[in-house]
């Protein structure tokens, strides 16, 4: 169930969000393509795995493998897609590791009574939960297919019952798309963790994990699905069936700095608009007089322009980023491996040469890259080189479905600023005020989640506990 998470967090320095999910109940629509396209405006939610599930009220298709949606998807095998259902789903994995058996949507069908669900979070119970399963043989070690398996063995007859009375069951984040042969169902945890919103489709309901998916598709904008809150959709419609518990809104913060698209709107309130005023209140928090302010693309770019707009100094490209370096198969050679940064991120020395810069960037996780990339612009002459955080210092993981490394290896829980700056090598570092960072988001704090920042997780994740987990998967 829990195994590889170790080996699986040491992969990337970035942080990266659990998935993407994407529902459709639609008759007269093709399913398939639509829940394609939306995929794609979700693929930086995941990009190790895809699928797509279909049902045509009789029989369930899917497809699912490893790769990008436009590596596992193609006009032929959409056209074997055919029904008035689908479920769709980008896996960036967490709990489980990355393997061809874990990517989503998960199928189950205990005595031909089939169920499929896509989940975008973490269920922090979900061992305890395992081991009250009977009878079950599971091919995943995914916590998705625990959960599945814990809905099929809950009391009731229809699957509607079976999920109002397995969800309080569940400890963590889970924004869920499931449906039967006949329906779609929705539903999120009390603390609303990760984003689910609800839109319509000429007539017809889809649910996705940002609104830019529902733009890219066409579909209109109806409202968020509220935490806690369980709904089915069929021929007759939408409706709320239950409520898993009271509302305890916990929403992840670094939505907001990172993981969602600058397009997407969350809590009523556009990405890049939050991102753009961080860089504005980093800069009456941290002024620097500078030649030029430029970000990492393309995260921080946002934050950036906020920054240089609120110091009256010019925004330019420094790095250029070569997008398609992380999706290819083909081993470079070794001395190409050795140029590190430089095969991801190109500088512009001509335009550094000589100047006092600032580097903008959402977040630091281990350091490593951001070191590389100052040694970079070392090697062009940058007179001055001036890091600005647009986030607080990372101290602690998440267990809440976003991919974050076991603690040692966060630069921040075992340095201070002072000693992160001299390891990264720059000549000042800053990072944004938590106050800061609510503040931009124009949230209330009670209502968010910030535990990556200060340790206080707003469920006990039993962390001893998934430390020794972490420990023995080392041995």
């Amino acid at each position: 169930m829990m195994s590889n998470w170790i080996t699986h967090w040491k992969r990337k320095e970035a942080l990266h969000d659990h998935c993407g999910v994407f529902g459709i109940f639609a008759l007269k629509e093709n399913v398939a393509k639509i829940t394609y396209f939306a995929l794609h405006s979700l693929q930086h939610r995941g990009q190790e795995g895809a699928g797509i599930a279909v049902s045509d009220g009789r029989k369930l298709r899917s497809i699912r493998h490893l790769g990008l949606v436009t590596s596992v998807f193609n006009e032929n095998n959409l056209s074997k897609l055919k029904g008035f259902i689908a479920i769709g789903h980008n896996r960036y994995s967490t709990t489980g590791g990355n393997s061809a058996n874990n990517t989503q949507p998960i199928i189950i069908s205990p005595k031909g009574r089939v169920f499929v669900v896509a989940h975008n979070g973490n269920i922090v119970n979900a061992g305890e939960l395992a081991k009250n399963l009977h009878n079950v043989r599971r091919i995943t070690t995914s916590d998705t297919e625990v959960l599945a398996y814990t809905i099929y063995q809950a009391r009731g007859d229809k699957w509607q019952d079976k999920i109002i009375n397995a969800a309080p069951k569940f400890r963590g984040a889970y924004s869920i798309v499931a449906c039967s042969k006949k329906r779609l169902y929705v539903f999120r945890d009390p603390w609303g963790f990760r984003p689910l919103v609800i839109g319509k489709l000429n007539g017809y309901y889809v649910v996705s994990s940002e609104t830019c998916a529902l733009e890219t598709i066409g579909a209109v904008y109806i409202r968020d699905v509220a935490p806690g809150e369980i709904i089915e959709v069929d021929k007759k419609g939408f409706r709320v069936i239950g409520e898993i518990a009271k509302p305890n809104l916990k929403f992840c913060l670094f939505e907001y700095v990172y993981l969602a698209r600058p397009d997407s709107i969350l809590n009523n309130v556009l990405v890049h608009e939050v991102r753009h005023r961080s860089g504005e209140i980093l800069a009456k928090e941290a002024p620097i007089n500078a030649d030029l302010v430029a970000a990492i693309p393309d995260s921080g770019t946002s934050s950036a322009l906020g920054y240089a707009r609120a110091l009256g100094i010019p925004f330019g490209e420094v790095l250029i980023k070569n997008r398609y370096i992380g999706r290819t198969f083909i081993q470079p050679e070794q001395h190409i491996r050795e140029l590190g940064v430089q095969i991801k991120f190109n500088p512009m020395k001509k335009i550094v040469e000589g100047k006092k810069i600032v580097i903008v960037d959402d977040s630091i996780v281990r350091g490593t890259t951001m070191k590389k990339i100052v040694e970079v612009l070392r090697k062009c002459r940058v007179k001055e080189i001036h890091l600005r955080i647009c986030s607080p210092p990372i101290r602690f993981p998440c267990f809440f479905g976003v991919d974050t490394p076991y603690r040692k290896q966060l630069i921040a829980s075992k340095k201070s600023i002072a000693q992160i700056k001299k390891f990264i090598g720059a000549d000042s570092l800053c990072y944004l005020s938590l106050p800061g960072l609510i503040a931009a988001s124009k949230q209330r704090q009670s209502t968010l989640c910030t535990a990556c920042f200060t340790g206080k997780y707003p469920i006990n994740v039993n962390y001893d506990f998934t430390k020794e987990i972490f420990e023995s998967e080392k041995k």
